[in-house]
């Protein structure tokens, strides 16, 4: 992949407000007409650095206002144990996101439910189909300060 130059951040930095801009104000915003603009958005696409185009769903307009983080321990490591949580957490429809971390912890779980009692439930599905988990911690989110997706592209 090759460098990305300032009429490309620029291009970023606006989709990523606003994926849903037609070309032609998108061209315009970056002062480019329509065609060279299409072709830089197309080929930022084909290289991967555009990913995707996502709708951004009110989680409580879908009854899941509960925010939460699972750590999770593994009573031992291997790339099976890895593969294992790996091929599990892409069934878990609440999980939202699954990183393998370095810390006390070897996974952090991002998940999205509706009350306490899902909660529990959630936890219990998570911990039976993870092998060996050793521990776990749980933490509720309160107040969500700051959630994005965008990622700065300033040269």
């Amino acid at each position: 992949m090759r460098d990305l130059d300032r009429m490309d951040r620029k291009i970023l930095e606006l989709l990523q407000a606003n994926g849903r801009m037609p070309m032609t104000e998108l061209a315009e915003k970056v002062g480019l007409s329509a065609t060279p603009c299409t072709e830089r958005v197309r080929r930022l696409e084909r290289e991967g650095v555009i990913t995707g185009y996502h709708a951004r769903l009110s989680p409580d307009a879908l009854d899941k206002s509960m925010l939460v983080f699972v750590e999770i321990r593994l009573a031992a490591m291997s790339a099976q144990a890895f593969e294992r949580v790996r091929h599990e957490m892409m069934f878990v429809p609440e999980v939202l996101e699954c990183h393998l971390v370095s810390g006390e912890f070897d996974y952090l779980i991002k998940a999205r439910i509706g009350q306490m009692s899902e909660y529990r439930q959630l936890l219990e599905n998570i911990l039976l189909k993870l092998p060996g988990v050793a521990q776990s911690r749980s933490l509720v989110v309160m107040e969500e300060l700051k959630e994005t997706l965008s990622l700065p592209v300033a040269p």
